[in-house]
């Protein structure tokens, strides 16, 4: 499955090595819209964990709360390095939205997936599928972790700064 059917995949430059990542994220709210906050995970391609992220984010729905996690995933695969990148999730509107299945209607959802394909071209190879709610399961304790307690958490210590 491509990310974008119309448009050529950017692959990383053939002189360096890829940094390959896997980006898991979760989102919820509480009511739709109501207390929300999300859960992100960055690993290897072999499973370590590289950095993770519980937020809470205020009054928002679901599907603001599922893009926001997105956005925080790949900007934290960004400032990893990342040139290779498999996003797993269990929204399947943003899945579908992001490989160009469904169409952004919400004006709501407009901004955010624009964000979401900059950062994605940032990063260039970029692969996006659908997960069932338990094979999501640490994004999602770390989401249900936030809302619990209203406030961050990065449990493997921040980002590294550039």
């Amino acid at each position: 499955m491509t990310l974008f059917p119309d448009k050529p995949a950017h692959p990383a430059p053939c002189n360096t090595a890829a940094k390959s990542f896997i980006l898991q994220f979760d989102g919820g709210s509480r009511g739709n819209p109501g207390p929300a906050g999300i859960g992100v995970t960055v690993s290897t391609d072999t499973g370590k964990s590289v950095y993770e992220l519980g937020e809470f984010l205020g009054h928002y729905t679901n599907n603001v709360a599922e893009y926001t996690a997105l956005l925080r995933g790949l900007a934290a695969a960004v400032a990893l390095g990342a040139t290779k990148l498999l996003v797993r999730a269990d929204s399947e509107l943003v899945v579908r939205q992001l490989n160009g299945i469904y169409k952004v209607k919400s004006p709501d959802l407009k901004p955010l997936f624009a964000q979401a394909v900059q950062l994605i071209g940032k990063i260039g190879d970029v692969k996006i599928h659908h997960v069932y709610r338990e094979g999501n399961s640490r994004a999602d304790a770390l989401a249900n972790l936030a809302m619990d307690t209203e406030s961050m958490v990065e449990p493997l210590g921040p980002l590294p700064r550039n």
